[in-house]
């Protein structure tokens, strides 16, 4: 009768523990920039209602967002940082990746725009003329999506940013930009969330349209071989839903100040 009652015990138990990890909320690491945004707002509230699926947002940089990835702590990422997301796949650490949406890249500074910035034929000669004068930009700092795009386009330029003028705040986008508005600085932010904060920082939009600013968005679902515990099925099941018609006209259709923050690469 005791062994009976230690057996129905556990049984009840493990039934307890499964219906729990079966009200898990799936655990998605992103950007601070699609979380800013708003456009989270309106994707994670119809996916939850499509499929019950409640989803749990940690909004960090690129990099930690990838770190969170390969050590198992999320089950899915959304990033922007193709190269880092190959080399994450690449590793092992990801699986079914797929690039879903894209926006760009500006650079916004002073409405005095004190190294005269607006009208440059490129971001590169953008950044040359913010060098030269040595203009303060503050940069992420935060081996974010954003930051390594920064360094890349510092690097395309031939410039090492460094000195008094060049400020790390290792802080995301939002707090950045209000540095800026702040500092009279200039920065590099995606247009999402530039759109987000432009009613709320003393900032101009001054540098856009170069290709190189490009910004493309992707979503992976954390490989169950590295980690068994990872909930690999509902993860595949957001990534399956972003893609879908539905997930890529919300997208779409998603506006701030009438404008459209992301383009969706999917939609047919």
């Amino acid at each position: 009768m005791y062994k009976k009652l230690r057996l129905l015990i556990s049984l009840c138990l493990l039934w307890s523990l499964a219906l729990a990890a079966l009200a898990a909320p799936l655990r998605m690491a992103t950007t601070t920039s699609t979380q800013n945004s708003g456009l989270l707002d309106i994707l994670l509230p119809a996916f939850q209602k499509q499929t019950g699926i409640e989803v749990h947002v940690i909004a960090v940089g690129t990099g930690k967002a990838l770190k969170m990835g390969r050590d198992g702590d999320v089950d899915v990422v959304m990033v922007h940082a193709v190269a880092a997301e190959e080399k994450f796949v690449a590793d092992g650490f990801g699986t079914d990746r797929i690039q879903f949406m894209y926006n760009d890249f500006v650079i916004v500074g002073p409405n005095s725009d004190p190294a005269a910035i607006k009208g440059a034929q490129s971001v590169a000669e953008a950044l040359q003329k913010i060098s030269t004068s040595q203009a303060r930009f503050i940069s992420r700092g935060d081996d974010s999506g954003t930051h390594k795009k920064e360094q890349e386009l510092w690097k395309a330029a031939n410039i090492q940013p460094e000195g008094s003028w060049y400020i790390e705040a290792g802080q995301g986008m939002g707090k950045v930009l209000q540095m800026a508005s702040e500092l009279d600085g200039y920065s590099l932010t995606d247009r999402g969330t530039w759109l987000a904060y432009k009613g709320k920082v003393e900032l101009s939009l001054l540098n856009e349209g170069d290709n190189k600013l490009s910004n493309p968005y992707g979503v992976i679902a954390v490989n169950p071989a590295k980690h068994p515990e990872t909930n690999y099925a509902d993860a595949m099941k957001l990534i399956d839903w972003i893609g879908s018609p539905t997930g890529q006209e919300l997208i779409r259709d998603y506006r701030l100040h009438g404008e459209p923050l992301f383009i969706p690469l999917l939609l047919k």
